[in-house]
């Protein structure tokens, strides 16, 4: 996400703190922002009312995807200030350690973090309880007989479940979650490619309150994604506007992903014959019509849609199919990383015991200017009812953990 293979490019080399690179034109209210990429003129929008010599480039992450929405940006920005957050005070309690030694450090952590935050507090909304326990269960240590890369099938189909969860509004909230006349909200495609809407309109607070106090989209089978991705996905770029939910399938196709019912029977679930069979697990009777119309035999299905219409298991965000693969590849994931922070001698006791107290909430807090938050980010609650001050909000001590 913030991290990047070849590191250098990414990495703050004039500093002794271990620290990313961080944009050296524009700030946060004193926080930090993504520095911009290297090669310009880059493809990102402009503000119409801007001059040339105000452009504003897409960002630099470890992702290439940083730039394409605001929500992305805000989450790559929120973790970029953690890395040196935590790489600052790292060099503060270790005067001698060397800047490679401080960046891997905070690196490390950072990287825990990610893990703790996925698996223990995203996974199990999207799969559900009974599923995390079948599929995942409790760590029961490093299996290097396991292989821990991605999964086509994950990466092509189960996990772009979430596209059917995004809203085709961004709301930006002022510090009391309401809305801001000064940020009125967008349309989505408003901010495909568009970093000057950060920089310019209200920097990450407003759209971090906007994405804690709102929900995603309601996942109902008669209407998975919304027309901003059908009708207007990047449509501010110069190629024209594409249709996501027809990428997804082609994507499929192109990536050589067998069909619905073969990803089913690899789950050990039942194959589906009929559209009497279609409608045991997609409680729609025109959504299966509409189907078989479509395709004429369930085992014609692409395997993104399959999946995606399927009734939610209880508890969970996903039907039975995308909650197998989503959890098989979490457990590999898991068990299949010797440096996963759980693992013999990856950390100590003492810092693991820290890491755990750590959550997305506390990362908002130690690097914005929001002062209350759920303490549970992924939990929709009701502001101020369900929120609580930063400062009770738990979360690592470094000098605790005897970095």
């Amino acid at each position: 996400m913030i991290h990047y293979p070849r590191g250098w490019i990414l990495r703050n080399l004039t500093s002794s703190e271990g620290l990313l690179r961080v944009n050296l034109k524009y700030s946060d209210n004193s926080q930090e922002y993504l520095p911009f990429v290297d090669l310009i003129p880059s493809p990102c929008a402009q503000d119409s009312s801007a001059s040339e010599g105000e452009r504003i480039e897409c960002f630099l992450a470890g992702d290439s995807r940083s730039s394409e929405v605001t929500s992305l940006t805000a989450m790559h920005t929120l973790w970029l200030r953690e890395h040196n957050r935590l790489a600052r005070a790292l060099k503060s309690m270790n005067r001698h350690w060397s800047p490679e030694t401080v960046y891997q450090e905070a690196r490390k952590i950072v990287g825990a973090l990610h893990q703790i935050i996925t698996v223990r507090d995203y996974i199990p909304k999207i799969i559900g309880p009974d599923a995390f326990n079948q599929y995942i269960g409790l760590y029961r240590g490093y299996d290097p007989t396991i292989n821990p890369t991605v999964s086509n099938i994950f990466s092509t189909a189960a996990f772009r479940f979430g596209h059917a969860t995004i809203q085709p509004i961004v709301k930006r909230l002022n510090a009391q979650y309401l809305d801001d006349p000064e940020l009125p909200n967008l349309h989505l495609h408003e901010v495909f490619f568009s970093p000057w809407r950060l920089i310019k309109e209200g920097g990450l607070d407003p759209l971090l309150r906007g994405l804690l106090a709102h929900s995603a989209k309601r996942q109902v089978q008669d209407q998975l994604l919304n027309e901003e991705l059908t009708e207007k996905l990047f449509v501010l770029s110069d190629n024209g506007s594409l249709d996501l939910a027809s990428l997804n399938l082609q994507r499929g196709r192109d990536h050589g992903l067998p069909g619905y019912n073969d990803w089913r029977e690899f789950c050990g679930l039942p194959k589906l014959e009929t559209e009497t069979d279609l409608n045991t697990v997609i409680n729609n009777q025109q959504v299966t019509e509409k189907i078989m119309e479509l395709y004429h035999n369930p085992n014609n299905i692409d395997v993104w849609l399959g999946g995606l219409v399927e009734d939610f298991l209880p508890g969970a965000r996903t039907g039975p199919l995308f909650a197998c693969i989503i959890g098989k590849q979490m457990k590999a994931l898991r068990d299949g990383d010797r440096f996963w922070w759980e693992n013999d001698n990856v950390f100590t006791e003492a810092q693991k015991h820290e890491l755990r107290k750590h959550s997305l909430s506390r990362v908002i807090c130690e690097n914005t200017g929001i002062s209350e938050v759920p303490v549970d980010a992924f939990q929709l609650g009701k502001f101020p009812e369900d929120f609580n001050h930063c400062d009770n909000i738990p979360g690592m001590n470094l000098e605790c953990g005897k970095w």
